[in-house]
Parts: structure tokens; sequence; C-alpha cells
């Protein structure tokens, strides 16, 4: 009865100390980051980054939302907004991207999984976007998308891939 009860309890104390620490990380994500950088080439999507611009939301109640133009300067429509030829759509939908959806956190595998429920890619929606995240300090996230572009994964000490957050203060 002895050893049971010094079972639970030690099973209590582990199951208590692993949610602070699960909600030290959450607490940690949530807010607005803007992209610093994108390190390396998608093994997904394979376009060139050119001083990548991009926000990157979390919100307490466990969604998140993000949205990155692949490049700094994205050309306007020569008529106006909303009326752009084939080409300059093609264009803008190629320099563009956006999902958002739930977010759940992995400690154990290090890695955060942003559940898309809708994207800016048609039959983006139900997508899992896989992320290794990082901290450096409180102003950085850095998430590695661990995809191989192949329908497997890279191991995380060959991925090369990086997009780097800086924390938005108020």
């Amino acid at each position: 009865m002895k050893r049971l009860c010094i079972l639970l309890l030690t099973l209590s104390c582990v199951s208590l100390s692993a949610q602070p620490q699960k909600d030290d990380v959450a607490s940690k994500l949530l807010g607005a980051w803007r992209l610093v950088s994108v390190e390396g080439m998608s093994p997904v999507r394979h376009i060139p980054y050119d001083h990548p611009t991009g926000l990157i939301m979390y919100d307490r109640s466990g969604w998140m939302s993000v949205q990155i133009a692949v490049k700094a300067e994205r050309k306007p429509f020569a008529n106006g907004l909303g009326s752009g030829t084939p080409d300059e759509k093609a264009a803008a939908f190629d320099s563009y991207f956006s999902y958002y959806g739930p977010y759940t956190i992995d400690l154990e595998a290090q890695t955060i999984t942003h559940h898309i429920k809708d994207y800016s890619y048609p039959g983006g929606a139900g997508i899992n976007n896989v992320r290794w995240f990082e901290f450096q300090g409180n102003d950085r996230l850095i998430l590695t998308p661990t995809e191989d572009g192949k329908g497997g994964t890279i191991d995380r000490k060959n991925a090369t891939y990086k997009l780097i957050w800086e924390r938005i203060k108020s």
C-alpha cells in the first residue's frame, strides 16, 4: 500500500511538472512575430526568397495565422487594385501565401503543428505543417519545417531551411 501511494505521488508530481513547461512554451509563443529572414530553400516550395516579409501570430485560444510575402518588392497591378491581368495575378499569387488554423505543441519532439483550416493555396486545408521550434532568448523564434518535400521528414540535424521570427513589441 505504501509503495502504491509513493508511486501515485510520484506520477502526480511528474504530471504536474510537465504541464507548466508546456504552459511556459505556449505563453512564450503568444503574440505577433515579424519575419526576420529565411535561411535555405524549402524542399516543398521551390521558390527563391528575396528579402521576404511576414507575420505570424499565436493566440491564447490555440489558433495561429501566418502571412509571407516572398519578395520585398511586389509589383502593383498596372490598372489598379483588383484589375490585374492573368500574368499579374499569377505573379501576385506566386509571391504571397497565408494560412490559419489551430496549433498544438509537442514538447517531447520540440515541434509545433499548424493544423491548417484554410490556405491561400487551394487544396491546402487539412494539411498539418509540423515545425521544430527553438527560442533564442525571449525575442527570437526559429521555426524549421520537418518536411522533405517527398512525403517524409528530414532529420533535424540535416534541416537547413529555417524561418527566423522576431517578437513584435508594442
